[in-house]
């Protein structure tokens, strides 16, 4: 993570202090974002030799998640001490996948690491739901994918899928999230949905 200064967040430094002071204001009123860089990866460095260094995130979100209603931790498709650390803080995984032959073998290693994780450093972690995304119906493929999921994964895959649309490609480059760069595109109303959906699936558990 880094300040509004553009330093470099310091696992040494007092985590806690640092993680308030550098929650940012967004262009929508009820969402802040804390920011990264390229150079966390200094931060690999760090954690590597620090003893609980894969309690850090979770201790730091502790003191502040009561201030939220959901906090969304956002990793690379890849497993490191930084993605560690986010599991281990998390609550449940939301899993976005492509509708491609190669993203099935991904989530089959990745399930292997939630086993992991789950079982030596954070029980409760529970899967959240499969998101298809880039999706395109007229493609054989995607929608034998998505037959695939559902056979083995049933209501975790989610009904709202994210289609392909030049809109959600586009909204990046302008510095915007998709609903403010074109709340009526066909992406940004996907989202929408999707929120709805996560939110109706908790007010039916809780």
């Amino acid at each position: 993570m880094d300040d509004k200064s553009g330093r470099v967040y310091n696992f040494h430094h007092n985590t806690l202090d640092t993680l308030k002071e550098i929650v940012a204001a967004t262009g929508l009123e009820h969402l802040k974002i804390v920011s990264s860089n390229i150079e966390l990866i200094g931060a690999e460095l760090e954690l590597a030799a620090k003893e609980g260094r894969e309690t850090i995130l979770k201790n730091a979100i502790d003191q502040v998640k009561h201030q939220y209603d959901y906090i969304f931790i956002d990793c690379p498709p890849s497993l490191s001490l930084l993605t560690l650390n986010a599991l281990v803080a998390a609550d449940s995984l939301l899993i976005p996948m492509q509708c491609e032959y190669y993203a099935l073998e991904g989530i089959s290693m990745l399930l292997r690491t939630y086993e992991l994780i789950k079982d030596s450093f954070n029980p409760s972690l529970e899967i959240e739901g499969i998101l298809l995304t880039m999706f395109d119906g007229r493609n054989s493929l995607a929608n034998q994918v998505t037959d695939e999921l559902k056979k083995h994964f049933g209501d975790k895959v989610y009904k709202t899928v994210i289609p392909r649309n030049v809109t959600l490609a586009e909204a990046p480059s302008h510095g915007k999230p998709v609903i403010l760069y074109d709340i009526r595109s066909k992406g940004a109303q996907s989202y929408l949905e999707l929120a709805k959906e996560i939110i109706e699936n908790e007010a039916s558990i809780g």
